[in-house]
């Protein structure tokens, strides 16, 4: 029996991902956490076999906590799951003691067969994930770009210096409240950044402001 320990912020998710793996015939969802510091307790209380992890979550972010998670149950494997679906997040995540990395927007199937590889000593990568990390393994330029953003963030970290909202920039890019926030919380990560004021003089340092002509 795979013994599992679910870390997301929304207890909504949680509940729902419980229903999947709990109709498994080999799996037992064993914990809940909703932020990092709960999830290093349950993990040292239950030493599951698999931790799921959420990146985006209040104080530390999922890959940022893995290590401290880890290293209270030693003989467990993680596996991040994410929203993003940028190839640094895969190697960060894997440089944080991950065994993988799946996207949110996975079918039910895939990340339960995520669960049992990873629970099996394997390693998993999206399969779209997994083709551009190798292609920029082989092209050393890639992913060399001193802005660490992809497109989409630079577009949201512009709006944001432009003082929109969440909600705001959720309509305009015609995506949802959550993965703007998502997105901010991940420019906030990356540029190692905690206020607004660092976030507008990043982007005016950076020509993002600047009008398109």
């Amino acid at each position: 029996m795979i013994r599992v320990l679910i870390v997301d912020d929304h207890a909504v998710v949680r509940a729902g991902l419980r229903m999947l793996l709990d109709a498994e015939p080999d799996m037992e969802v064993v914990g809940e956490a909703g932020s990092v510091d709960q999830a290093v307790f349950e993990a040292r209380v239950l030493k599951p076999d698999v931790i799921l992890m959420d990146v985006v979550m209040p104080g530390r972010s999922g890959i940022e906590g893995s290590p401290a998670v880890l290293h209270e149950a030693p003989a467990a494997r993680l596996l991040v799951l994410s929203m993003q679906d940028d190839p640094t997040y895969v190697r960060e995540a894997f440089a944080a003691g991950a065994s993988g990395y799946v996207l949110k927007e996975a079918a039910d199937t895939e990340l339960v067969a995520a669960i049992r590889e990873v629970a099996g000593g394997g390693k998993y990568v999206h399969p779209s994930l997994g083709a551009r990390l190798a292609a920029a393994e082989v092209d050393p330029r890639a992913g060399a770009d001193d802005d660490p953003l992809s497109e989409r963030e630079r577009e949201v970290l512009r709006l944001l210096a432009l003082g929109h909202t969440n909600q705001e920039i959720a309509k305009m890019l015609y995506i949802s409240v959550r993965t703007a926030e998502t997105h901010r919380a991940h420019i906030m990560q990356k540029l190692r950044l905690s206020t607004r004021a660092e976030l507008v003089r990043h982007a005016l340092a950076h020509g993002l402001l600047d009008d398109p002509a």
